[in-house]
């Protein structure tokens, strides 16, 4: 086993994680792209094609772009999906300008009393309970308008904006990624100018675009796809051996006790027409409890999981579904790798009631029984990344623990 030691230098604490795309829209557990940056630029030399196999919003696939190396990722979240093929597509400036000027023409008029006619509120569960009526409208009138742009790359851009809009007007707390509603004294005074944030978020991310395009080297492209790596990994999209590198950062646990993807993304995604925006937490890893009991042949997994299963069962089956769901995902990530290739993941041990889960080990040796040797393990401070400090580990009022300040950078070659 490769060497594991603490590297302040990739905490990366003063950097700017927002520039070029990676400015479009929060995320939860976002890798920064500095991580990702320095492990393509370490790993990656001469790469042609970059994998990531929980893409999230592109993060990975942007840096590998911005090197000149084509990048194919999947996630199972539509929003994160949209985030992800905005932040890496090719745009026309002068069309978007034209647009984006448009829109601005748009809200000028309604200002000054335009009636806009037939716009419609979309009707889904809990709608008045998140967005004020006046909200509700302004939000319509922004989605009606931009389900009449005709090119889709252009339409994706404003959806990109229109979908921190949505959130950002809705009585949920922006601070925590879970949807929790405000307080009926905040409500009170929540006033927000829907069309004025909207603008703004075009503004930023037209700045954003235009800083990733005149950076990207050579003709890179990303191609962003809905496969579920855990069932398997379509060979028509990535044949055996065909990635050079993977970067990636993979979910902690599963979505329900760990980061809330499909919380986070709900609203959001409902107002856009994704289908089954409330089931996303139980679509990702570890999101389907298994009944099966299994030894997974990993010490320190076997015996971790029989600790947490003397004080919680139904805890210990959720982790050894994720580990289940996480094992498959390897397997079948392993066969796309080419030999002497590189997957690079960056990992988090959560906690939980009380016990840490080495994921960081775990990940070694679920990449070491597909002929993977181990390089190295970096452990890095966590300074800026959104995601929840404390949890409760017996879900008792006021017992909290923390979760993790830290995040274990593993780095794999195959060697067969």
């Amino acid at each position: 086993m490769g060497v594991k030691y603490i590297d302040e230098s990739w905490d990366f604490r003063n950097a700017n994680t927002k520039a070029y795309t990676h400015c479009f829209h929060s995320y939860p557990a976002m890798m920064i792209p500095q991580v990702a940056g320095r492990l393509i630029d370490k790993h990656g030399k001469g790469a042609n094609l970059l994998f990531d196999p929980y893409c999230g919003t592109g993060t990975s696939l942007v840096e590998a772009n911005l090197r000149g190396i084509n990048a194919k990722g999947t996630d199972i979240n539509p929003l994160a999906r949209l985030i992800a093929r905005a932040k890496t597509m090719f745009l026309g400036l002068k069309t978007l300008e034209a647009h984006i000027k448009d829109f601005e023409n748009y809200v000028f008029r309604i200002s000054f009393g335009a009636q806009i006619k037939d716009i419609k509120i979309p009707s889904f569960k809990n709608i008045n309970y998140w967005f004020d009526k006046r909200v509700q409208k302004e939000l319509a009138i922004v989605k009606d308008y931009i389900g009449k742009i005709d090119d889709r790359d252009i339409a994706n851009f404003f959806n990109v904006a229109f979908s921190e809009t949505i959130r950002e007007c809705s009585w949920t707390k922006n601070s925590e990624f879970k949807l929790f509603r405000m307080t009926e004294k905040e409500m009170s005074n929540f006033d927000p100018d829907v069309f004025g944030i909207m603008m703004s978020k075009l503004a930023r991310n037209k700045k954003g675009l235009e800083e990733f395009m005149k950076e990207k080297k050579n003709n890179a492209y990303s191609l962003i796809f809905d496969f579920n790596t855990v069932e398997g990994i379509p060979k028509d999209i990535l044949g055996e051996g065909s990635v050079d590198i993977v970067v990636t950062s993979p979910p902690y646990g599963d979505s329900r006790t760990t980061v809330a993807y499909g919380q986070f993304s709900r609203l959001s995604s409902q107002w856009l027409g994704f289908k089954d925006a409330n089931q996303i937490d139980k679509l990702l890893m570890g999101g389907q409890p298994k009944n099966e009991s299994i030894s997974f042949s990993i010490d320190v997994l076997d015996k971790m999981i029989e600790r947490i299963s003397e004080k919680d069962k139904e805890r210990a089956r959720d982790i050894m579904s994720f580990y289940i769901d996480y094992r498959r995902s390897i397997d079948n990530v392993s066969k796309v790798v080419k030999r002497n290739g590189y997957v690079c993941y960056v990992v988090g041990n959560r906690r939980v009631k009380g016990f840490t889960l080495p994921t960081d080990e775990i990940t070694v040796k679920f990449f070491e029984a597909n002929g993977f040797k181990h390089i190295e393990t970096i452990i890095r401070n966590i300074p800026n990344k959104r995601m929840p400090k404390k949890n409760s580990p017996t879900n008792e009022p006021g017992k909290l623990d923390t979760t993790m300040s830290s995040e274990h950078i593993v780095i794999m070659q195959k060697s067969s």
